[in-house]
């Protein structure tokens, strides 16, 4: 028996390094580990609060590069096997229109990898 989809949309893999820094702060919070129109799993470094709203930037990679800028909600935090690390899945609260638009293009190009 297979296993049920409840996601709303694809998640991509991404096979490059992508990190995702704290606008407030300026701080790398983690990498990416898959990404939907909707939201992204990270591979967060420092401790994060459940429940809370973050401001986070990153660039997709491409020709040319994806800048985001999104508001983001922190619905689930896990903690990962390495000493420090912790999961986290994020969903997109705001976001440009434009960015929006372009990480949906990017999520859905050819040759993409898929959670």
């Amino acid at each position: 028996m297979s296993k049920k989809e409840f996601r709303r949309s694809p998640r991509r893999k991404l096979r490059e390094t992508v990190l995702v820094s704290d606008v407030m702060t300026d701080e790398i919070v983690g990498r990416i580990g898959n990404l939907s129109e909707g939201g992204l799993l990270l591979i967060a470094k420092m401790p994060l609060t459940e429940d809370a709203l973050y401001q986070f930037r990153f660039r997709l990679p491409g020709q040319p590069p994806l800048d985001i800028d999104a508001g983001v909600h922190l619905l689930w935090v896990d903690k990962a096997d390495h000493a420090g690390q912790s999961w986290a899945g994020f969903r997109f609260i705001s976001m440009p229109e434009a960015q929006q638009d372009a990480l949906r293009e990017w999520v859905d190009s050819p040759g993409a990898e898929y959670d």
